[in-house]
Formats: C-alpha cells, sequence, structure tokens
C-alpha cells in the first residue's frame, strides 16, 4: 500500500449504554488510519452503514479496494450497489477471521480503552455518547500519535502522503494512549443526560 485512499475499510461495534446498546460503524483509510466518516444506530439496519460510506465518498476521493466482513449490513444489496456504483473494488473478509480487518479492529480498541472505558460509568445515553465520540475522533485524526505511522498523526499522514501504508508488523504494534486528552469529553456529558436520559 502505497497511498491514501487506496483501501478503505469498515466494521461495526457495540457500544453498551445505561439503558440497551448503541451501535457504532466508521470508515478509515488504510494508509493514514485516519477515520474518514462514523456514524451511531440503536438499530443494526444497514441504512447507518451506507449513509456513513455516501458521507465519506461525498468528502474524500473514491478508494481503489473497499474492505469489509462477511456481515449482514455489508453484504446487503444497498450497500454492494453504492461500492458498484463507484466502481471500487470488494475485498470481504473470512468469516470469524477479526484479523483480516485489524485496522478497524484496532481502531476499536483505542476507542473503548481510550474513551469510553476511561470513565467507569461510561456513556448513559445516545446523546452524550454523539458528543464524546465527535471529540474522540477529531482527537485520533488530528492529535493522537501512532507509533505505527512513526509517531505521526493519521491527518498528517493522510494529507502529506507519506509516512503511511499497511505492512503485517504495523498491525501488531502498540500504539500511544492519551487518556488526559479525553477529560473535555467528560464535561459536556452530565448536561447532555440531563435533559435527555431523564425525558
Amino acid at each position: 500500500m502505497t497511498r491514501p485512499n487506496q483501501v478503505w475499510s469498515t466494521d461495526i461495534t457495540y457500544i453498551r449504554l445505561a439503558h440497551g446498546f448503541a451501535y457504532l460503524v466508521a470508515i478509515i483509510d488504510w494508509y493514514s488510519r485516519k477515520v474518514l466518516s462514523w456514524r451511531l444506530s440503536n438499530s443494526l439496519d444497514a441504512s447507518f452503514c451506507v449513509d456513513c460510506l455516501e458521507e465519506a465518498l461525498l468528502h474524500y476521493e473514491r478508494p481503489e479496494i473497499f474492505n469489509t466482513d462477511q456481515g449482514v449490513q455489508f453484504t446487503s444489496t444497498v450497500f454492494i450497489d453504492v461500492l458498484k456504483r463507484e466502481q471500487i473494488k470488494i475485498s470481504m473478509d473470512g468469516r470469524g477471521r477479526a484479523l483480516d480487518n485489524i485496522f478497524v479492529e484496532r481502531l476499536w480498541r483505542s476507542v473503548k480503552y481510550e474513551d469510553i472505558y476511561i470513565y467507569l460509568k461510561g456513556y448513559a445515553c445516545m446523546g452524550e455518547l454523539l458528543i464524546g465520540l465527535s471529540e474522540y475522533f477529531t482527537f485520533y485524526n488530528v492529535e493522537r500519535p501512532h507509533q505505527s505511522l512513526s509517531n505521526q498523526t493519521s491527518i498528517r499522514v493522510y494529507e502529506s502522503g507519506q509516512g503511511g501504508g499497511a505492512m503485517i508488523v504495523d498491525k501488531f504494534s502498540k500504539e500511544a494512549s492519551a487518556p488526559e486528552a479525553m477529560t473535555e469529553s467528560g464535561q459536556h456529558r452530565a448536561a447532555v443526560c440531563e435533559t435527555e436520559c431523564t425525558a
């Protein structure tokens, strides 16, 4: 892999809330690890994945290859039709092989351990989760250094087109965490929950 927008990848994870679950989908650029778009949903309908894909295609140069697992959202006709419309090659991982999509799996680990699990109670409702993740993904792209990118940020590598790639050794490197940068996210939580979660 030699440049940004050569391969994109996506996956879904769940986040436990006080009363149920939220589902998070994100699209990343393999070369730079930049999060290009993301969406939250309270259901696993394919539409929020399609919306996420359409947003990424609206703001960035379309990739040559799009990598997913074989989840029903990504094998759905509505999702596949968007990739076909844009003439993007489709790559699907083997069933049950999370390491085939290791960059998104690594993103999920970062999201959960650097943002969500750093607070004992986690997020209580969709409103505060939306605010918190908006702040986290900005931090992840713009401020967070990645060891696998020679401690550069994703946005710097994406915009310069230098210093990225996807060698196997990169997949298992431990990236630096920065929990101290997450404090601002927590400041918004109580106010959002007072208006939304108690309704």
